[in-house]
């Protein structure tokens, strides 16, 4: 999703560009995945309609999502999760492709089911890690404690 610089006149476009500029990276992975769920039930709905050239286009664009979360991946850091997230984004980029060129609706909801049961993951994993306290206010244990969450996220990522 590319944003232009500028006065925008849609509220919810200016409150989303502001949502994603300003999210940390735990956030932009959970908007990632609902941006590639949207796409995926837009899929669904316009393959029941027979809309072919919009079903391709929500498609290519659930498609790009999970390529950009592929992407973004540390193996370097990650290990066996970035390894493991790699094959499923593999998977759900393969049932997408075959959704979409064999109009069946079986894959599109595969790949749903794989990226809906990954987001709750992540969203157990958010909930997981408070936001880090200020160093004014936080005993050094608390900030070790939000330092040890933000590690162990981004060690995939």
């Amino acid at each position: 999703m590319y944003f232009k610089t500028g006065m925008r006149t849609n509220p919810y476009l200016n409150y989303l560009e502001n949502e994603i500029l300003t999210a940390d990276p735990m956030k932009l992975v959970v908007l990632l995945y609902r941006g590639a769920l949207d796409s995926i039930g837009s899929a669904r709905r316009h393959l029941a309609s027979g809309d072919i050239r919009a079903r391709s286009r929500s498609v290519t664009r659930a498609i790009e999502i999970v390529a950009e979360l592929n992407q973004s991946l540390d193996h370097s850091r990650g290990g066996e999760v970035s390894a493991n997230l790699a094959r499923l984004y593999d998977f759900v980029i393969g049932r997408l492709t075959e959704g979409n060129t064999t109009q069946l609706d079986r894959p599109l909801g595969e790949a749903e089911r794989v990226l809906g049961k990954l987001l709750d993951g992540w969203l157990e994993c958010q909930s997981d890690v408070a936001p880090a306290p200020s160093r004014m206010s936080a005993s050094p244990a608390q900030y070790q404690v939000a330092e040890a969450a933000s590690e162990r996220f981004s060690y995939a990522y």
